[in-house]
């Protein structure tokens, strides 16, 4: 039992790698929050944009949400970061599994989204028509705001699901909590730095979780 404590929550090891830790849970943050906004924003702007323009992006769109989805996020992230030097392009560790996840995120909203525009009936958009709307002001104020209630649950828990993927950024160097937790274990020799980002994991998503099951509630349909 004293073995066992010694190695995942040795006293020493947590007074000394607390700080590099909490360096990791800043930039995770960061990562997590810019993920997000570039994901969903992207992934309902693309959903938009094949409801109005659909047979001239359709293909292209597919292409690329097929990719997005099929190919895993580490395989992208190795591409990206290895790949684009070559291309002449530099590009930082921070802004690779940034782009990559966003684009994993932006590739299953429109799925999701899209999912949610074709579910709204057609008469909704007919009578929206009738009064005098166009397809644009149609899709904006009477479909999508009911497509994206019905998105609700399925988008969170997949934006959960991905911004939990950070942690990838590790094998290339960006200096988010496993990354932080590894570095300490390998100069260290002790586990306890890796309980400690186990922790920061669960102190940083299970009240986003709880926070995504509020939403749900808030915007489930209301059964009679």
């Amino acid at each position: 039992m004293n073995h066992f404590i010694d190695t995942f929550f040795n006293a020493q090891q947590i007074l000394a790698t607390w700080p590099a830790i909490l360096k990791g849970v800043v930039v995770t943050l960061e990562i997590a929050a810019l993920v997000v906004v570039t994901g969903i924003t992207a992934g309902i702007g693309l959903a938009v944009l094949r409801w109005l323009f659909g047979r001239w992006i359709k293909w292209p769109l597919l292409v690329f949400v097929d990719v997005a989805r099929a190919v895993p996020p580490l395989v992208l992230v190795l591409l990206a970061y290895f790949g684009l030097p070559s291309l002449g392009v530099d590009i930082s560790g921070f802004a690779v599994i940034w782009l990559v996840l966003s684009a994993v995120l932006t590739a299953f909203v429109e799925e999701i989204v899209w999912a949610g525009l074709i579910s709204v009936k057609k008469g909704q958009r007919e009578a929206a028509r009738s009064t005098g709307l166009t397809e644009v002001q149609a899709l904006l104020y009477v479909v999508l705001p009911q497509a994206l209630r019905l998105a609700v649950p399925p988008l969170t828990n997949r934006t959960i699901a991905i911004t939990k993927n950070t942690a990838l950024g590790t094998v290339i160097g960006v200096p988010e909590i496993i990354n932080q937790a590894t570095t300490a274990v390998s100069f260290s020799g002790n586990a306890t730095p890796l309980m400690m980002g186990a922790f920061a994991y669960l102190v940083l998503f299970i009240p986003i979780i709880g926070f995504g099951r509020w939403v749900e509630g808030r915007f489930a349909w209301r059964r009679h």
